[in-house]
């Protein structure tokens, strides 16, 4: 997984890289060849680990000495235990998922908190292709024609925002991209993509 990350990555790995404490617990969900898992570790000395599907990635991973199981995550992380981590790390694979909304939930039991990072459905670019083209829009968050994307869901800021509430699911944290610069101003309509810091406080009511 993580595929089709824009050319704001880096700056996605410096905002989750300064949420995450030091020394901390670290798992990511669909971690890909494991940058981020090793920056973690470098900067923030944190004990890290990774779930990831393509078997091409983990021999990567492995290279860069981290540990990493080869697993489906739709199917659940059964054999963590509750809290077994400080931070659970689903950065730009969110949409890829075939039942995101039990990664989400299994995320908050074996984490304290999850960070989410994903691409914005709505960003204005999307929304023009749509309307003036009728076509399914291809943007620089989303570079895929519609025969050949691995994503699955298409959310939007404004979605994931709304599914948080319904939930029961509290928004720590929250930062915006468009490139490499900081949206702060109408994120749904302007920014590419989106991080957030959650947790769960109350059992969750699942839609």
């Amino acid at each position: 997984m993580n595929s089709g990350i824009i050319e704001a990555e880096r700056q996605d790995y410096r905002v989750i890289t300064g949420w995450v404490t030091e020394g901390a617990a670290v798992l990511e969900l669909g971690c890909g060849g494991g940058e981020l898992l090793q920056m973690l570790g470098r900067q923030k000395h944190a004990a890290v680990s990774g779930i990831e599907i393509d078997e091409s990635y983990i021999f990567t991973c492995v290279s860069r000495g981290l540990s990493v199981a080869h697993q489906d995550i739709d199917d659940g992380l059964s054999e963590y235990a509750d809290e077994a981590f400080d931070f659970v790390i689903i950065n730009q694979c969110l949409q890829e998922l075939r039942k995101p909304y039990i990664v989400l939930s299994e995320a908050l039991r074996v984490g304290r908190r999850a960070i989410i990072g994903f691409p914005n459905f709505a960003h204005y670019s999307a929304r023009l292709q749509l309307a003036a083209q009728g076509r399914a829009p291809v943007t620089a968050a989303l570079p895929y024609q519609w025969y050949d994307t691995p994503n699955l869901h298409f959310l939007s800021i404004r979605d994931f925002y709304e599914y948080c509430g319904k939930n029961n699911i509290s928004i720590e944290r929250q930062f915006f991209l468009a490139g490499n610069k900081q949206v702060r101003f109408w994120p749904n309509l302007l920014a590419y993509s989106a991080i957030y810091q959650i947790s769960r406080s109350r059992p969750a009511l699942l839609q």
